[in-house]
């Protein structure tokens, strides 16, 4: 198996490691990325090499996509072919032009910290909320409603489209949507940024420009041993 190593730390000797297992280290046309590290380490992998198989090795405490499992024991069964590949569907989300796909969540936040924004949420064309003031919104996929959406609301789904509200100045419940909705947010006053996952990049919003979200038809795939 040609395998790619995604790694942010330095040394790590994980290549050699590899290696020792029967993996061939390559830097283009893997069958595998290995990502070395945590959730966040994944999350660049999959944004650095969209729709590879990834599989995931903890190098961290916080790795809740990693194995029980110890490394070395990940390892023999892959080389034992013990494993599956399990896919998840990502969000895209377009802004002034602009696309960015995210296996987690889209953000859409207030660019300002001392300023709240003031925006509209629309599903399906159709005008749910009007004049929210917040910090913005959240919107998950299963996949990452652990994460970020979980801190907001104290909750997690496995089948559907989540929408959070951050810190409304109202009490705004979360939703569950149908994962074919497509969500509009529109920003009535801003400025706003948006962006997907930990990437760094963003898209910022001024009043009037709005963010669609929907359901990417890209995929994510994780190994999984068994």
């Amino acid at each position: 198996m040609k395998v790619l190593v995604f790694n942010t730390l330095k040394n790590s000797g994980v290549e050699e490691v590899l290696k020792e297992h029967g993996f061939e280290i390559v830097s283009y046309n893997p069958d595998v990325v290995v990502s070395y590290g945590g959730d966040g380490t994944l999350m660049r992998a999959e944004h650095m090499y969209p729709g590879i198989p990834k599989l995931p090795l903890r190098a961290s405490a916080v790795c809740k996509l990693c194995s029980p499992i110890s490394n070395e024991e990940v390892l023999k069964k892959i080389e034992k072919k013990k494993y599956s590949i399990e896919e998840f569907w990502k969000l895209n989300v377009v802004a002034r032009g602009e696309t960015y796909v995210g296996v987690n969540d889209v953000i859409v936040h207030n660019k300002d910290p001392r300023h709240a924004i003031r925006y509209d949420v629309s599903v399906n064309n159709k005008k749910i909320l009007e004049g929210v003031i917040g910090d913005g919104v959240v919107v998950a996929t299963p996949f990452g409603s652990t994460g970020y959406y979980r801190s907001i609301t104290d909750s997690y789904f496995e089948v559907g489209m989540g929408l959070a509200f951050n810190n409304s100045t109202e009490q705004s419940d979360h939703i569950v949507l149908k994962e074919s909705s497509m969500i509009r947010i529109t920003i009535a006053r801003g400025p706003a940024i948006v962006y997907v996952d930990n990437r760094k990049e963003s898209i910022e919003l001024d009043e009037g420009e709005f963010a669609e979200i929907k359901k990417s038809d890209q995929v994510a795939k994780i190994i999984r041993v068994i």
